[in-house]
């Protein structure tokens, strides 16, 4: 990844950005397990085919689950990797969770799991992913938005 200077969190991020008028404003807690978890409603703005979230916004929630994963341990890091299963459509316009958790940690290099699931907790689309550290930071100073369950 050579010198990638630190992320930058502007407030713009189409995943869980405040500022972004057509994102998704996702809002991770803690879990008592140290995973993250989300709850989200995709807008038909983000449907693939009819009723159905996109493939290519199924993989933002996987890798926004992630990432938060990784700051809930305090990295700031960058997705190396993402592996994900698609196992039943996602819904467009009804509530999911979205879940992230550190399998491991290696020096500056995390494997991440995550997942979608229905509001009755059957699994749509996993994936596992590897991180990179871009530095180390408090959790609540660059996940300001990630709070405690």
């Amino acid at each position: 990844m050579g010198d990638l200077p630190s992320p930058i969190d502007d407030g713009h991020c189409i995943a869980c950005g405040p500022l972004s008028e057509t994102g998704l404003k996702m809002q991770f807690v803690v879990e008592s397990d140290e995973s993250v978890s989300s709850r989200v409603v995709v807008p038909q703005l983000f449907q693939g085919w009819q009723g159905v979230t996109h493939g290519g916004i199924v993989a933002l929630l996987l890798d926004e689950a992630m990432a938060y994963a990784a700051g809930a341990r305090g990295v700031l890091g960058v997705t190396g990797e993402m592996k994900m299963r698609f196992r039943h459509p996602v819904p467009i316009g009804e509530p999911l969770t979205v879940r992230g958790a550190v399998l491991w940690q290696r020096r500056g290099v995390l494997s991440i799991e995550a997942s979608v699931s229905d509001a009755a907790g059957k699994a749509l689309a996993s994936g596992v992913g590897s991180f990179v550290s871009r530095g180390s930071v408090a959790p609540g100073e660059r996940f300001a938005r990630l709070s405690p369950k």
